[in-house]
């Protein structure tokens, strides 16, 4: 498709406040995370239904394989785009399990910087591009203050950089709350709009908190939702009382309205999340949740066309459990009351959601067994675990809506309550690899000659399944290397992550190679004993690989597999012939 011209984008200030100008003309951001990068097959289909909302732009935090092609569809449907560009975070945190040395790691900034640049060069003459966004909630996930002024520096080298590459786009950097501002004022004045996430009422507060500090800058609400988990007190049974659907509605049709329009430094708003989940933060936060639509989906199209809803979300008036504490596998009633204003036909599910445990475990939304029915009334199995347990009811109308309501109960169950790595149960059969998308590991333990080592999780030419496999490269006749499957990624034993794959009996996968004789050792498991979270089981052999594809199997029965961090390792070496290794259909079954 043809493009054309490249669209300029300015901030100005007038005696009203700062504005946004596109090609010259006013541009209130009306905007929307997005979260359906990966999904190419259908961006069609999610720019036309964001134009349907009223969306005028989509942000992203990092610019990935697909970024050409969501640029493209992006332009076609008239939708400007936040180009993100990742900044690791200094600590595990808010974000992620991620941990990177501001002050020591030298080729990691590097890296960082290099990425940045890159992609201002690939991407600054896209129409679709209306400014970048560079990093997100990196103060939030430092410790020190020497990290994060070191962290401010490099992100003023590469914004002084890309002023340098690109004078058609301002720049931003995104941040939780006001937790950026001393620093960015003092060490980043290359910074052209503040992006600032802030949830509930306290973007209300956010134009004060600039004005307190003099700050004389534009702002854009990068994040902007109901308010959080982190910032709800109140408990029910030892677990947060999660905000209504009603409140979440009124917190963007209502607080774009009062909190962010009326504010004169603010140049718009993206609300959180145009995506879809069944993880902890999708029924509180996202405008779908098993692609089904929530409150958040309409209010957005309230907030930004004024209209109401097409077909409203089931009200959930009433959901009481009959007791506060019971065992596990216990069955109990429920009450439980719902109005639907179209009288349309409604589905019900039970799920539930515990909060301890590595963050996949915390995140995990899991179905309950439940039977009954809404005349009769319900009664629902608590699960397998020890502690406070979160209950979800959903009620999906005919119309593709669903309502959710929680409240919270303490399970009792002594098997449960003496595990030692508290991680999430993984379904079998269990794929470490099956396509290149969501992947339960992540390939970032790199070993030995690692610089001279590719791995390619996309590779199309030669796969023994569906579309994708990986490839392993190693151009050297010397030298060893290795690669691990991890999880969290770029943890080697620190924190608690992994899966539980007990009940798997085998794990396989098919292996070929470009030459033949290639030798290597593969299996999984990883991290020793001598670490605080260690794989509870590591199992590889020795294999010679040749030009066709072959599967290979290890018996796992015996093993102790109640926490796996390592997923698939592979070791091998350059043996006097440079070579490549393809590497499909991983799983524990």
């Amino acid at each position: 498709m043809s493009l054309g011209l490249f669209s300029q984008t300015a901030v100005k200030k007038t005696d009203k406040g700062w504005h946004l100008l596109v090609d010259g003309q006013p541009f209130d951001v009306k905007g929307a995370t997005f979260g359906y990068e990966n999904d190419v097959e259908n961006y069609d289909t999610y720019f036309k239904d964001l134009q349907f909302l009223g969306v005028n732009t989509i942000r992203t935090w990092a610019t990935g394989k697909n970024a050409k092609k969501l640029l493209d569809a992006a332009h076609a449907h008239g939708i400007k785009v936040m180009m993100g560009i990742w900044m690791r975070h200094g600590r595990p945190g808010m974000e992620d399990d991620d941990s990177f040395n501001y002050l020591e790691d030298e080729d990691g900034k590097k890296a960082m910087y290099a990425n940045a640049i890159s992609v201002v060069k690939q991407y600054k003459d896209h129409p679709a591009v209306l400014t970048w966004g560079i990093g997100n909630e990196v103060y939030l996930n430092m410790t020190t203050n020497p990290e994060k002024e070191a962290y401010s520096k490099l992100l003023e080298r590469i914004c002084s950089e890309i002023k340098k590459i690109d004078a058609n786009h301002p720049i931003t950097s995104v941040e939780a709350w006001t937790f950026g501002l001393e620093w960015w004022q003092k060490y980043v004045p290359s910074l052209d709009i503040y992006g600032l996430n802030s949830y509930g009422p306290g973007a209300g507060y956010l134009q004060a908190e600039l004005d307190k500090k003099n700050i004389d800058k534009p702002y854009i609400l990068t994040e902007f939702g109901v308010t959080g988990e982190w910032d709800i007190k109140q408990e029910k049974n030892g677990v947060k009382v999660e905000p209504s659907d009603q409140q979440k509605y009124n917190a963007i049709a209502k607080g774009y309205q009062n909190w962010i329009k009326n504010k004169p430094s603010c140049l718009g708003v993206y609300v959180f999340h145009y995506s879809s989940g069944n993880d902890f933060a999708s029924p509180w936060l996202l405008m779908r949740h098993r692609d089904m639509n929530r409150p958040q989906y309409w209010a957005t199209r309230e907030a930004y066309t004024g209209k109401k809803p097409v077909n409203n979300v089931p009200v959930i008036k009433k959901f009481e459990l009959s007791t506060s504490e019971a065992k596990s596998k216990t069955w109990i009633s429920v009450s439980l009351e719902v109005n639907d204003s179209e009288n349309d036909n409604f589905e019900v599910s039970f799920y539930y959601n515990q909060r301890t445990g590595s963050r996949k475990r915390r995140n995990q939304v899991l179905p309950l067994a439940f039977n009954g029915n809404y005349k009769d009334g319900f009664k629902i199995q608590l699960p397998q675990e020890d502690g406070p347990v979160k209950v979800y009811v959903n009620v999906k109308d005919s119309y593709n809506n669903v309502g959710i309501a929680s409240t919270g109960i303490i399970v009792k169950d002594k098997k449960a309550k003496k595990k030692k790595y508290l991680v999430p149960k993984a379904t079998l059969p269990f794929y470490i690899y099956k396509e290149n998308k969501d992947l339960p590991y992540a390939a970032s333990g790199y070993m030995g000659n690692y610089k001279k080592l590719s791995v390619d999780l996309d590779y199309k030419d030669d796969v023994h399944s569906g579309k994708t496999s990986i490839k392993i490269g190693y151009p050297e006749r010397g030298g060893w290397y290795g690669i691990a499957f991890q999880d969290p990624a770029n943890d080697w034993g620190s924190i608690l992550g992994g899966y539980n794959i007990e009940g798997a009996k085998t794990f396989s996968f098919w292996a070929k190679a470009n030459a033949w004789n290639v030798k290597a050792t593969v299996g999984f498991g990883l991290i020793d004993q001598d670490k605080p979270f260690p794989d509870t089981a590591k199992k590889s052999i020795p294999i010679v690989i040749d030009k066709a594809w072959k599967k290979y199997t290890i018996k796992i029965k015996r093993e102790d597999l109640s926490c796996i961090r390592s997923g698939f390792v592979l070791f091998s070496n350059g043996n006097g012939t440079p070579h490549e290794i393809y590497i499909d259909d991983i799983v524990f079954e």
